[in-house]
């Protein structure tokens, strides 16, 4: 592993999340908030969005936005109209960074690709598409509503559109071997534009896949299996210049998600819709906000109160703050600034490491420290949770 280098701490950014919480069906692995109605009124929920970006506009200090993210769910149901009246409403009431990136996360069915042209002159400047898997089986396997051709087509869409594009892709599936994923990668590969975000299967709870597995309709892979399909990945992804920036994410340099970067980088977001988190600078206080889930109560608040916050919490407590710091930091492969660190906590971050461990795991190759950032290795990430008790005071 080289040494560090020295450079500037990055502006961890300053972003706005919108949550589209539709989706035309649940697919069985997913856990986000999402849910599946007959019909949308899109005026109406427009109007809720842009009451509540009003409200969180009250409370930002910061008046700059760097990044726009439209997450779900799935955003691509939306009218293009929609979307150019939040991207508008937004730029009202902020102020735009000459190169602010906008995101959509777009599912690559023929219907939903047909509107990407629509969403660009809207003001989208990135699309990234829930590819998920680059075999049909495997497709069906996820619950997908479209098809490998379908997926192909979507990306050349997106590439006559969009000078960003990104697509997600999903691995270490039930009897996925190392073979099978790397002719899917190399495929991908061969096809994306500058990013990729790519991840393990995971069992969340109260999923569809929880349900099969307890009935045993499928088993998981080995853990060993998992490793080396996550080894194999990094190897073939660096290769091809699209090296790990993030534990799931690689990218060419200059072409990494910027509004996510925020999140990683402990910046300050806002999130409207439902179930969306933010954090914010209040009164100098960095403080959580969480919207309520369902979509009809949030609404509901909404229209009645200008917001649908269910959850206002001052993160007071330093030490859970640099907690959540170096947990979400150590992700990256750039670590964690001191600067960035001190500025968002209010104390240095050395206050909160036990410096002779610390000193132990770099000496293991788990970890690096220079006058100016923390990070862990390629090792040590893949070990992270069981680090940062380890390290934290």
């Amino acid at each position: 592993m080289p040494a560090l280098t020295d450079n500037n701490a990055p502006d961890p950014g300053f972003g706005l999340y919108f949550h589209w919480p539709f989706c035309r069906k649940k697919c069985p692995y997913c856990d986000f908030n999402s849910h599946v109605r007959e019909a949308v009124d899109q005026r109406r929920w427009t109007m809720a969005l842009l009451r509540e970006l009003d409200w969180f506009a009250e409370q930002a200090s910061r008046k700059r936005l760097t990044s726009i993210f439209f997450g779900g769910g799935t955003p691509s149901l939306m009218a293009p109209e929609t979307v150019a009246a939040l991207i508008e409403g937004a730029r009202s009431r902020f102020t735009f960074a000459d190169d602010i990136e906008i995101t959509m996360e777009a599912n690559p069915t023929s219907v939903e690709a047909a509107s990407f042209a629509a969403y660009q002159r809207a003001g989208v400047t990135r699309l990234s598409l829930g590819v998920q898997s680059m075999r049909d089986e495997a497709l069906k396997f996820l619950g997908r509503e479209h098809s490998v051709r379908e997926a192909l087509q979507a990306i050349e869409t997106a590439r006559e559109n969009f000078p960003n594009i990104s697509f997600d892709l999903i691995y270490a599936l039930p009897d996925q071997t190392v073979a099978d994923w790397r002719r899917d990668l190399e495929q991908a590969l061969s096809l994306a534009g500058d990013h990729l975000s790519l991840y393990q299967l995971t069992i969340e709870p109260n999923t569809g896949f929880a349900g099969a597995v307890r009935r045993g309709e499928f088993t998981m892979p080995a853990e060993e299996n998992a490793e080396e399909l996550f080894e194999v990945t990094q190897s073939i992804c660096a290769a091809a210049g699209r090296p790990a920036y993030e534990i799931s994410n690689h990218a060419r340099s200059g072409y990494e998600c910027r509004h996510n970067l925020t999140y990683w980088r402990y910046g300050e977001y806002i999130g409207v819709g439902p179930g969306a988190h933010g954090r914010l600078l209040c009164d100098g206080v960095r403080t959580a906000f969480q919207q309520k889930k369902r979509p009809e109560s949030w609404l509901a608040a909404v229209e009645a109160a200008d917001h649908g916050t269910e959850i206002t919490e001052p993160l007071t407590h330093r030490l859970e703050c640099a907690e959540e710091q170096l947990l979400m930091g150590l992700r990256l492969d750039e670590g964690v600034w001191f600067e960035n660190f001190s500025a968002a906590i209010g104390a240095p971050m050395t206050d909160f490491l036990q410096r002779d461990r610390l000193d132990q795991l770099i000496q293991a190759g788990l970890m690096q420290m220079n006058e100016q950032r923390l990070r862990a290795t390629d090792r040590g990430r893949l070990v992270l949770n069981s680090l940062l008790p380890e390290i934290l005071v």
